[in-house]
């Protein structure tokens, strides 16, 4: 028996999807308002953001990474260009993770239930990460010496302030879960799909880490972090099965073997004598 019950059978009828639908969207919305009330509690962290902010920095270079602002100076050499990262950065976050948990629960529902579970686990481990350790992102940082693209070229999710930002804590920069949401899209479609093109969707995340860092929303390191902890509640959570989502896999069809007409023997079976062999057998 399958360890991934699912969401959406119609087995069990209608009435009883419009309830777990109702249940899965209380849960999800639930735990994004735990989450987006528990970020605002370290808004007032300003002075301890800049600091640990400033130890990144550091870190960074005694990493030999590459400086942040290399990115962003290939987006400023058009106003379009950073215009569309920018939005990019506002606008597809929170949408492209809808569509592909509701995809999921719809085509794929044990690898929605996987999916959900993995993402709870991610946001919930940054969550503490971001109460217990503020970080100002490399746009507020003046050692940095980056631009604060969304302000000056827009559109912008933030306050120029970040005091005067009552929506939004300024200082979560580490793990980026721009990141973390976006690798958990990419891997989860390359394993709910067969398609030969699947890892593609690796662009996601690699588009949204050139982003992230390009409008210095985030450090290198901002995304290092979330792909440690994406990996790691990959290890709790268990992958549904070959078996659990029907509709998954590169193999035929369960119904493609049958004998429908076809005359196309199933792999491994014996095939069948013709109607007509079998009937003059039994005389």
């Amino acid at each position: 028996m399958s360890s991934y019950p699912t969401p959406a059978g119609p087995a069990a009828g209608p009435r009883a999807a419009r309830r777990r639908l109702v249940r899965e969207l209380l849960l999800v919305a639930g735990l994004f308002t735990v989450y987006k009330a528990g970020r605002l509690l370290s808004t007032d962290r300003a002075d301890e953001a800049l600091r640990n902010a400033a130890r990144i920095w550091d870190a960074e270079r005694a990493l030999h990474l590459p400086g942040e602002g290399a990115v962003q100076r290939l987006l400023l050499h058009g106003d379009a260009l950073v215009t569309t990262a920018n939005t990019y950065y506002a606008g597809v976050h929170f949408p492209a993770t809808a569509l592909f948990l509701i995809w999921l629960y719809v085509r794929r529902p044990a690898h929605y239930l996987w999916a959900r579970r993995v993402l709870a686990g991610l946001t919930g481990a940054a969550l503490v990460l971001h109460l217990a350790f503020p970080l100002a992102p490399p746009r507020l940082l003046g050692a940095a010496r980056l631009i604060d693209t969304a302000q000056v070229y827009g559109p912008s999710v933030y306050r120029a302030a970040p005091a005067e930002d009552t929506l939004a804590n300024q200082f979560a920069a580490m793990p980026s879960l721009h990141f973390g949401w976006a690798l958990m899209l990419a891997l989860g479609m390359i394993a709910a799909t067969s398609s030969r093109w699947r890892p593609l969707w690796l662009l996601h995340p690699l588009l949204t880490l050139l982003v992230i860092v390009g409008t210095a929303n985030h450090y290198w390191l901002d995304a290092v972090v979330a792909a440690a902890l994406l990996g790691a509640a990959l290890l709790f959570v268990p992958r549904p099965r070959a078996g659990d989502d029907p509709g998954r896999g590169p193999g035929p069809d369960p119904e493609a073997g049958s004998e429908t007409g076809s005359g196309t023997p199933v792999r491994g079976l014996p095939r069948p004598r013709s109607t007509v062999v079998a009937v003059g057998a039994g005389r």
